[in-house]
């Protein structure tokens, strides 16, 4: 009796130690894993996320490691990447949407992106400072700054010359640089064939009037034809009316001839002297009207869109400051200056009555320009300049982010460039760290090439070592090459499984492996095809399963060529 007693509380106290532990585990379970809480697997690097811990820490930046949760892949559904139009694949949006004709947006899964599209994860993007911008409509306006070369208004200058041979008698005026009035004398010339013509002139009028009285009318006509011919000579002469008057009222003839100035002006040029023999046509004076001078302004190519005859244009000279003058754009030269890569502009400038402007100096000049454009444009700083074209990163949702070429147009001093093509009104574009996303991009396309390469080594040792009997390699495990003509070479033949962008002449027929007369096209990019269902890794379409007619016929339709 004593025994089974000590049995039965040894039976007791061996299940309250059970039940404790059991009690005990459950417990400890239940406090590391909460009601509600994501179970966490590891964590990562932030910068690396190949390295990676058991347990939290922090890098050698300081920077704590990113957990990573046993739900992120647990549904077993596809992660959606974003949204594209079913007619542009161009147009994403990271959420549902229907585009102009009311058809639905098609996902883009996390497994089907090209490899130009990249994923960042929200901690790197954080840690790197990335910002966006949405696409938007503006109004762009831009203040053209440019220096001008002070000129002569060519317009206003003259070349004071004589039609007669003669010597100088007296220079009236005589040093360049004088100021001279319209009408002012410049110089007095002495020309025998003047004199002598003055002469016959005389002697003309006073047989005319010699045979007015008595004279038959042919002799009265032959007369008037003689004075009428010494006029004219002494008028070819630059002698004028009123001279000709007085010569007739004096009756005898002038020794010199006075040459008088066009126009009011400064004299540039001053090429005689007192004394000086001249000949019929030589340069005597030249003289500039600086009442209006010229300014010729330099504008680049980009800026010529902003540029308009008759804009009003504001002139400072450095040694006045801050006083402006007021111009105007009268002439757009139509061509390029090759060396400087610039356009000359006409700014024509009504100077002051001290001529503050003086041909030869530089002004600076602000040419408001009055014309508004109202486009799609993004910031200057959006955009990624390569040398050969340039390019944007569209942010298409849930971390992931796509570079685009675009065509630029005018800039506006905002900082603001128009985009003529490449980005539409409400997509979503990096304005920050796209350097850092692009090169990103770079070496992701730069590690896709290598692997490949790899593959293409590894096939090529596995065939060889078929064909000489020393390996039993598995040649169906060979991974397929995309987009380089559907060539992995398997016992001789071309392997067709794989989505393959063809060029040229295209040969449908031979893509039809198992001949049931039938291929996958993708229906956006036309001459993606496949002898097997799979996805355009260029869009990320599914392909679709066609005859080899329908699909000769699409291809035909699109500009393609087929054998």
């Amino acid at each position: 009796m004593k025994k089974l007693i000590i049995v039965g509380l040894a039976a007791v106290l061996v299940g309250l130690g059970a039940g404790w532990l059991l009690f005990r585990n459950n417990s400890n379970s239940a406090s590391n894993n909460k009601p509600g809480e994501r179970k966490i697997l590891y964590y990562r690097s932030p910068m690396n996320p190949t390295v990676t811990s058991k347990v939290p820490m922090k890098d050698e930046m300081g920077m704590d490691y990113v957990p990573v949760y046993a739900d992120d892949n647990s549904s077993g559904q596809r992660k959606i990447a974003y949204y594209r139009s079913p007619m542009n694949p161009q147009e994403t949006s990271p959420v549902p949407k229907k585009d102009e004709m009311g058809m639905d947006y098609v996902p883009v899964y996390a497994d089907q992106i090209g490899s130009n599209q990249i994923h960042i994860d929200p901690a790197t993007q954080q840690n790197i400072g990335v910002t966006t911008e949405l696409v938007k409509k503006m109004k762009l306006s831009r203040t053209v700054q440019t220096t001008t070369n002070i000129a002569y208004d060519e317009t206003k200058l003259y070349t004071i010359s004589t039609k007669i041979m003669g010597y100088v008698e007296k220079l009236y005026v005589d040093y360049t640089g004088q100021f001279v009035k319209k009408g002012q004398p410049l110089l007095s010339i002495y020309s025998p064939d003047l004199v002598s013509t003055q002469e016959e002139y005389l002697q003309a009028i006073k047989y005319r009037n010699q045979i007015s009285a008595n004279g038959s009318a042919i002799s009265k006509q032959g007369a008037e034809q003689l004075v009428e011919s010494a006029k004219r000579r002494l008028l070819y002469w630059d002698i004028t009316e009123k001279e000709i008057q007085a010569l007739e009222k004096r009756g005898t003839p002038e020794k010199t001839m006075t040459i008088y100035s066009p126009a009011n002006g400064i004299v540039t040029d001053k090429m005689v002297i007192n004394g000086q023999s001249i000949m019929p046509g030589m340069a005597l004076y030249k003289i500039a009207d600086l009442s209006d001078v010229w300014g010729l302004a330099q504008i680049y190519q980009y800026e010529l869109p902003w540029i308009r005859l008759e804009d009003k244009v504001d002139l400072q000279l450095s040694y006045l400051p801050g006083k402006t003058f007021q111009g105007r754009i009268t002439y757009i030269y139509p061509y390029l200056d090759t060396d400087a890569k610039t356009v000359q502009v006409r700014i024509e400038i009504r100077n002051s009555n001290n001529y503050e402007f003086k041909p030869g100096m530089f002004a600076d000049a602000t040419i408001k320009s009055p014309l508004t454009l109202e486009t799609v444009a993004v910031p200057n700083q959006a955009i990624i300049h390569t040398g050969t074209r340039d390019v944007a990163i569209i942010a298409l949702g849930n971390g992931y982010f796509k570079p685009v070429n675009v065509t630029l147009g005018a800039r506006s001093d905002n900082g603001y460039v128009q985009v003529l093509n490449g980005l539409s009104e409400g997509e979503d574009i990096v304005t920050s760290s796209e350097f850092l996303i692009d090169s990103e991009s770079n070496l992701n396309a730069a590690l896709n090439n290598m692997q490949a390469g790899n593959d293409n080594q590894e096939q090529n040792s596995n065939s060889q070592n078929n064909s000489n009997g020393s390996s039993s390699t598995d040649t169906g495990n060979m991974k397929g090459m995309q987009m380089n003509g559907g060539k992995n070479m398997q016992k001789g033949k071309t392997d067709h499984s794989s989505p393959v962008e063809y060029k040229g002449t295209i040969d449908v027929k031979s893509i039809d492996d198992n001949n049931d007369g039938k291929v996958y096209q993708c229906p956006m990019d036309f001459n993606v095809l496949s002898d097997k269902p799979g996805v355009d890794p260029k869009c990320g379409m599914n392909l679709k399963e066609v005859s080899i007619k329908q699909a000769e016929e699409n291809l035909v339709k699109h500009g393609f060529k087929v054998r």
